[in-house]
């Protein structure tokens, strides 16, 4: 895999809402983005969240409906994904390896919405092994950096390292209908882009310090650090490209960003 990427899955509500963009980006995902078949895929969602890395470790994923008061087929949809134990191991003995003291192996966990929501458009026949693996909202982006920099052998090694959660992600400041997006959101978005695409990636490490309306946009970290494990996956001389742009809710950003190194 010459590519890493991180995509922003925005609303639970795009696995039954066919008026969001970003749904019929993913759809074309294997025809637009990334023809290649994947051996695995490694998915780093802003829905797990742990004390210290964990990996799941399961021959099946379970379809986790971890969102509340959504219309009823939402729990009826079922994305039964192969699990990668093998991969899980790989994880943990990279991160290993990289100093990181200890990785947890969890055995019962299947996907979150965060992971099978965006899959169910990417790999709609679920039939690709996904491992997960969790973000520590306790931590900083230069550590979620670090993580992703000790699993870019992984790329060698046929897997597809996917990073999924928000570009901006306030749930207290979220509209319905057709609402304008606000400056804030705006604003963070476009810096974060300027950021990316201009290789500034100590910038984004720092975004809590450097980038406008960061709090705003993020008054917990959780959704945005499965970007900084992408970041550090591709390596420090990675070129970003914006893959998808699109609002909902005035406030959700959908942007989402491939990272290729140059060969």
């Amino acid at each position: 895999m010459k590519s890493v990427f991180f995509i922003s899955h925005g609303s639970p509500m795009m696995s039954i809402d066919e008026s969001i963009p970003a749904r019929h980006f993913l759809s074309s995902w294997k025809d637009t983005v990334l023809p290649q078949r994947p051996k695995a895929i490694l998915m780093i969602s802003g829905h797990w969240d742990t004390q210290e890395p964990s990996v799941n470790v399961v021959d099946r994923n379970d379809t986790i409906y971890d969102f509340y008061n959504f219309p009823k087929p939402m729990y009826q949809l079922k994305y039964p994904a192969p699990g990668a134990p093998e991969l899980a191991k790989r994880v943990k003995e990279l991160l290993l390896a990289s100093g990181f003291k200890r990785i947890n192996e969890d055995t019962k966990r299947g996907l979150d919405h965060g992971a099978w929501v965006p899959l169910m458009f990417m790999y709609p026949e679920a039939d690709v092994p996904v491992c997960q693996l969790s973000i520590q909202s306790n931590r900083d982006g230069t550590y979620h950096y670090n993580l992703g920099k000790a699993l870019a052998p992984l790329k060698e090694e046929g897997v597809l390292i996917l990073g999924s959660g928000s570009t901006t992600h306030n749930l207290r400041d979220i509209h319905f209908g057709n609402a304008p997006v606000p400056s804030w959101a705006s604003e963070f978005d476009t810096w974060l882009k300027d950021a990316l695409l201009e290789g500034r990636y100590e910038d984004v490490n720092h975004y809590d310090e450097r980038a406008p309306h960061a709090k705003k946009a993020h008054p917990w970290p959780d959704h945005f650090y499965p970007l900084h494990v992408a970041m550090g996956a591709a390596g420090v001389n990675a070129k970003a490209k914006l893959i998808h742009h699109s609002w909902t809710n005035g406030t959700l950003s959908y942007s989402s960003y491939e990272f290729t190194k140059d060969s």
